[in-house]
């Protein structure tokens, strides 16, 4: 269960977020300074030119909520299901004061792109995720279920729904058009491919060098010794997770470790938009994206492209990244929004 506090200060307002799984106990906090800040929507989106309406997708116990945002009109429009990162995300992806997926979604419908985006079951349902869950097992049935829903539209062209990831969404998205060749295209926005154990190695080391106190080397070192455990053959379904990067399970790393998400595109055939911000620190052009552009050499129908002042929620911006601008609100860059629309007019 997620409870949402809202607490008032005499100068200041925040909101505590905590999550209590079945078992009662806390199973997360995090304080929210933007908690009660009404946040202005993006000047490239006019919420007088769609709809918008809740949706259940999938069944039993770990069905998730999701919104269907529909222009204004008879269409029938073009269609993306919205796939966010790793983690416990909303179906905003909201992270601090800003929501990068409900950016592309009302910029998208506001130029005749319906949407359907939806919560992650790690957000959704907390306490009943079983401890072996995979990625497989978070991204495919809602996204499955996402496109039936869609095709079920009369104001969505059946042949036009698309999956539009980012970062770990964008990881599994390739998975998900395996599973239904009927899905008419991708569009992956800093979409890793670099094993997770060993970005969060570099990540970490990149943080470290920002702030390179006591303490600091001692903790990237630790860290890739637990890497070393994940790609460890010795590594099974039973092996504990406290030792492990993040704190994933075996079950998880395993899937991670056998699925390889650019042999997995290469075999596609759907047209596919691969977008990196340049600025992004979490996933970059030298350890992910050129990777990508070797083994899709030879698709024609692969658009690449690269948004140089873009951090890794697309923001743009500039200097040396670091973690203190994700803190600061913001909106998704208008020409990722503008290029996403014109590549699938074209589809």
């Amino acid at each position: 269960m997620r409870v949402h506090i809202p607490v008032t200060c005499a100068d200041n307002c925040f909101t505590v977020v905590t999550s209590v799984g079945g078992d009662g106990l806390l199973h997360g906090l995090r304080l929210d300074p933007h908690g009660g800040v009404e946040r202005q929507p993006p000047h490239f989106a006019d919420t007088g030119r769609f709809t918008e309406r809740d949706v259940i997708l999938g069944t039993g116990p770990l069905a998730v909520p999701g919104t269907l945002s529909l222009p204004v009109g008879p269409g029938p429009w073009p269609a993306v299901v919205l796939l966010s990162g790793g983690g416990a995300f909303d179906r905003d992806e909201s992270s601090g004061p800003n929501k990068p997926l409900k950016d592309l979604v009302w910029g998208l419908v506001t130029r005749q792109v319906a949407v359907l985006r939806l919560d992650k079951a790690a957000f959704a349902h907390p306490d009943r995720l079983p401890q072996d869950v995979t990625v497989a097992d978070e991204y495919l049935p809602p996204a499955l279920a996402a496109v039936r829903l869609l095709r079920q539209q009369p104001e969505v062209a059946p042949d036009r729904i698309h999956l539009l990831g980012h970062s770990m969404g964008g990881k599994a998205a390739p998975r998900i058009a395996a599973a239904d060749p009927s899905i008419a295209g991708l569009v992956l926005l800093a979409a890793d491919t670099q094993p997770m154990h060993e970005a969060a190695v570099r990540v970490t080391r990149h943080l470290a060098a920002l702030t390179p106190e006591s303490g600091a080397d001692e903790m990237v070192a630790a860290l890739a010794r637990q890497a070393a455990l994940v790609a460890a053959p010795g590594l099974t379904p039973d092996t504990p997770s406290k030792p492990q990067p993040l704190g994933f399970s075996a079950s998880c790393r395993l899937g991670l470790r056998v699925y390889d998400p650019v042999a997995t595109e290469a075999r596609l055939t759907c047209p596919m938009l691969v977008l990196r911000g340049g600025r992004g620190y979490q996933v970059t052009v030298a350890d992910d994206l050129v990777r990508r552009q070797n083994a899709l050499a030879h698709r024609p129908e692969v658009t690449i492209r690269i948004h140089q002042d873009a951090n890794h929620l697309f923001f743009p911006g500039s200097g040396h990244p670091t973690p203190a601008e994700y803190a600061r609100p913001g909106h998704v860059e208008p020409a990722v929004v503008d290029g996403i629309t014109a590549w699938l007019s074209r589809r």
